[in-house]
C-alpha cells in the first residue's frame, strides 16, 4: 500500500487532466470539504485542502486522521489553521502561486483609487459625464509594508509607472539585493510615502501594526492599499480616518470578513473594497497546479517539501 494522499478535485478524470500522472507510491482520494468524506481518514498522510475553505470544514474531522502528517494550503496566508493542527504537523502554504495575481490587484487599486475610476464607474449608472482631476502614481513615494515574494512582485510592476521610488520594510532589515527596512523604521518612514502597500502575512508581530498614530503619521491624501488581511489594519482608525477625508484607501481585504452591508467603510470617502479576491484570477490554476505537482513528488519520494511556515 502506498501513501494516502487527499487532493482538492471531484474524481480521477479532473485530477489527472490538472497534474498528470501521480509519482509511484501515492494512494489518491478526492475531497472537497463538502458532502461525503473519504472513507480513508485514518489512513491518509497527506491533505491538499480545498482553496478558500476554513479550517473548521477542511480539518473537521481531524482526530480520525491518525496518520496525518501534513497539510498543504492553497493560499500564502495561513494563520487561521495553526489553532486546529496537532503538535508536530507540518503545514505548508501557496508561496509564489499567488505572486503574480495579487501584485496585479495591489497596483489595479491603487489605479483604480488614484485616477477615480470607481467614482467614474458610478457616474456611468446615471450617465453622468463630469471630468475630474486625479492624483497618478507617477511620481508618487511609494511604501511597501511586507516585503516578500509578492511585495517584489508589486514592485516589479510599478517599474513601469514612473514612481518617484519605493521603499521597502520588512520583520528584519536587510541590504542583499535591494535595501529593507524593518518594522521598527515604520514610524519614520510613514510621513514619506504617498501610496503604502501592505502585504505583511498575519502573526502576533503585524496584528493591528497599521493603527492610528500609523495612519495619522501619513501624509495629507496618502492612499493605504491592503492586499494582506484586515487585522493587520485597525478598522476603527481606519474608519476614523477615512471620514475625515485626510487620508484614502482601497481595501481586498478587511476586518470583519465579510464586511456587514451596513459597515461604515462601505460608505467612507475615498474608499474603495474589493472582496478578497487577490488569488482569484487565471494566474491562480496553473501556479498550484505546478505547486502541487511539485509537492506530491517530494511526498512520494520522502524528499523535504517547499514552503513549511510550521
Amino acid at each position: 500500500m502506498g501513501k494516502r494522499v487527499w487532493l482538492p478535485f471531484p474524481d480521477t478524470s479532473t485530477a489527472h487532466a490538472a497534474l498528470g500522472e501521480f509519482p509511484a507510491g501515492l494512494d489518491v482520494d478526492y475531497f472537497l470539504a463538502e458532502g461525503d468524506w473519504p472513507d480513508t481518514a485514518d489512513e491518509v498522510e497527506f491533505l491538499v485542502a480545498p482553496y478558500m475553505y476554513p479550517p473548521t470544514k477542511v480539518l473537521a474531522r481531524i482526530d480520525e486522521m491518525p496518520k496525518l502528517q501534513a497539510v498543504q494550503l492553497l493560499s500564502a496566508g495561513y494563520d487561521n489553521y495553526l489553532p486546529f493542527l496537532r503538535p508536530g504537523m507540518t503545514l505548508c502554504n501557496a508561496a509564489g502561486v499567488h505572486d503574480a495575481s495579487t501584485a496585479e490587484l495591489a497596483v489595479a487599486l491603487a489605479l483604480v483609487s488614484n485616477r477615480k475610476l470607481d467614482t467614474f464607474a458610478r457616474n456611468m449608472t446615471s450617465g453622468t459625464w463630469r471630468l475630474e482631476f486625479a492624483e497618478s502614481l507617477a511620481d508618487r513615494r511609494v511604501l511597501i509594508v511586507g516585503y516578500g515574494r509578492i511585495g517584489a512582485a508589486i514592485e516589479r510592476r510599478l517599474a513601469g509607472f514612473e514612481v518617484a521610488g519605493v521603499t521597502r520594510v520588512a520583520r528584519r532589515a536587510r541590504t542583499r539585493d535591494v535595501e529593507v527596512h524593518a518594522f521598527t523604521d515604520l514610524p519614520a518612514l510613514l510621513p514619506e510615502a504617498d501610496v503604502v502597500f501592505v502585504i505583511t502575512p498575519l502573526t502576533p508581530e503585524t496584528e493591528g501594526m497599521i493603527g492610528a498614530a500609523e495612519l495619522a503619521a501619513l501624509p495629507d491624501g496618502a492612499l493605504l492599499v491592503n492586499v494582506s488581511r484586515g487585522k493587520v489594519v485597525d478598522t476603527d482608525a481606519l474608519v476614523e480616518a477615512t471620514r475625515k477625508g485626510r487620508i484614502r484607501a482601497a481595501l481586498d481585504v478587511t476586518e470583519p470578513e465579510p464586511l456587514p452591508s451596513d459597515h461604515p467603510l462601505w460608505h467612507a470617502p475615498g474608499v474603495f473594497i474589493s472582496p478578497h479576491v487577490g488569488g482569484q484570477s487565471t494566474a491562480f490554476y496553473p501556479r498550484m497546479h505546478r505547486m502541487v505537482r511539485e509537492q506530491l513528488a517530494r511526498f512520494a519520494a520522502g524528499a523535504p517539501l517547499e514552503n513549511v511556515v510550521t
